[in-house]
């Protein structure tokens, strides 16, 4: 274990205190808490994942509120990516963690469901979600046809694969005494290995997008 020592329970509570005030004051009077508390054992979390699950990328903590109904300024959670797949979620909720492809590009959905047509691929993908399954992680898409795509059988033994627009593996805890602790490292890490069936399938069949 490196230098990542868990959240400490006060970054729970600087969020909390944010869901209830998301202001400019709040997050001004609020930002040295937010370094130490929030932003520093996220770095440190991903500085010890990277030799395993690759570099981090941790997002910033300002909500895009041009075109968005809600305009509170400030994420409630904080967020990165390790690697190509990874991600990682912190807030007063708990922990989360996921990998997959959450949002597939046109070329890459089109590669998607050829893999999952073809029989040797399709159901190699039904084992990979069985697996990650059977390790305690949930595989699911957000987003979801009402029917299979035209052109496809609509009795495809794997019909509901073939509507998902996307599918990413996800687990999350609530808050535990183990999440102020370096214990949070020791999930994150399994859930990530946990998922490595699926995102290994995702890598063979389906690969970056190349559209820019």
């Amino acid at each position: 274990m490196g230098a990542f020592t868990g959240w400490p329970a006060r970054a729970v509570e600087f969020y909390r205190g944010l869901g209830a005030d998301n202001s400019k004051a709040y997050w001004t009077s609020h930002r040295a808490e937010y370094d130490e508390l929030v932003l520093e054992p996220m770095q440190a979390l991903l500085e010890d994942l990277a030799d395993e699950f690759g570099e981090g990328r941790i997002f910033r903590p300002y909500r895009d509120i041009r075109f968005a109904a809600d305009k509170s300024p400030y994420k409630t959670a904080i967020g990165a990516t390790l690697g190509g797949s990874g991600y990682v979620q912190f807030s007063a909720s708990g922990l989360g963690v996921g990998a997959g492809c959450h949002v597939m590009a046109h070329d890459q959905l089109a590669r998607f469901r050829a893999a999952v047509d073809e029989h040797r691929s399709g159901e190699a993908l039904v084992a990979a979600v069985a697996a990650v399954e059977a390790g305690g992680v949930s595989v699911s898409a957000r987003e979801r046809l009402k029917r299979i795509p035209r052109g496809m059988d609509p009795d495809h033994p794997r019909a509901d694969l073939l509507r998902d627009k996307d599918l990413a593996a996800w687990v999350e805890w609530p808050v535990a005494p183990w999440l102020h602790t370096s214990a949070a490292e020791t999930h994150v890490a399994e859930a990530l290995r946990a998922s490595k069936p699926l995102t290994d399938w995702l890598d063979a069949h389906v690969g970056p997008s190349a559209i820019r």
